[in-house]
């Protein structure tokens, strides 16, 4: 209000916004916010593999339950491929896994 008793421009302006946003919400509009639909990924695989065949690769696999191993050279990036593949048959968190089985 200015000092004529009279509501100013920025609160006209303010009381017709916050009209809108209750005959909105009275219409169920939904909100901006929305759930992620997709799942939180739980294990990940990182292979480094440099194209030079005598370079050495590298991986790196972890899981949101705290296993977190490493490998380098190929016997190890193979080994640690099929353990990770084998993680969630014994992963506490194996029910939010991708692939798990259904029961």
């Amino acid at each position: 209000m200015n000092a004529t008793g009279r509501p100013t421009a920025a609160t006209q302006a303010a009381v017709k916004a916050g009209a809108g946003a209750r005959v909105a919400a009275r219409k169920g509009v939904l909100s901006a916010v929305r759930p992620d639909p997709q799942p939180v990924p739980v294990r990940w695989l990182h292979i480094v593999a440099p194209p030079s065949f005598s370079a050495m690769p590298s991986a790196r696999s972890w899981c949101r339950c705290g296993y977190d191993r490493t490998a380098r050279g190929r016997a190890g990036v193979l080994a640690l491929s099929e353990a990770h593949t084998r993680h969630p048959e014994h992963c506490p968190q194996s029910s939010y896994a991708e692939g798990s089985k259904a029961a």
